[in-house]
């Protein structure tokens, strides 16, 4: 089945690939409808979509509904946040950074910890809750931590003449 010239097929896949993601599945939806038996095939194979997209899309064109949805997608789709679904995990996170958190003492919302965001995760994985450090993140934004300031974990070793090199640059030089 080749209904179209090559020319025609070209503007055709120009147009779909400009469009949105709702307004692609309605063209091939429309396009499938016009060929009739084995126009989803052939839709298919031309904008290389997945084979039940066209069906969607024909379906969406008799759905009014889903013709005066304003937004690519459907309000409610995809996987819930972790912050929102795992239960007690503010209390989980209260807990593990209480004894880690410090503030301003004149602005009581100015808040931060000196806990890295991987040794939250792993205190918060003792607790019994996995999370990655991306949902660690996400509470430290939700409950207005700030990052804490970079400091040295290891100190260097005390070596008998460190402070010799001070000493020797204070003295005057003599000439």
């Amino acid at each position: 089945m080749n209904p179209y010239s090559e020319k025609v097929e070209q503007q055709m896949k120009k147009l779909y690939n400009s469009l949105s993601e709702k307004d692609r599945r309605r063209y091939a939806g429309i396009e499938a409808l016009k060929l009739g038996w084995g126009g989803i095939s052939y839709i298919n194979l031309l904008f290389r979509c997945d084979y039940y997209t066209i069906p969607l899309g024909i379906d969406e064109l008799d759905d009014s509904s889903a013709m005066s949805m304003s937004k690519v997608r459907r309000s409610g789709g995809g996987g819930k946040s972790a912050i929102s679904s795992i239960e007690g995990l503010d209390e989980a996170f209260f807990k593990v950074i209480a004894e880690h958190t410090a503030g301003s003492p004149t602005n009581e919302q100015l808040k931060w910890t000196n806990l890295t965001r991987q040794e939250i995760s792993q205190l918060l994985k003792e607790e019994g809750i996995t999370v990655s450090v991306t949902v660690v993140d996400q509470l430290l934004t939700k409950h207005n931590y700030r990052q804490g300031q970079a400091q040295k974990r290891i100190t260097i070793d005390e070596h008998p003449q460190r402070n010799q090199q001070f000493e020797n640059t204070a003295q005057p030089q003599v000439s």
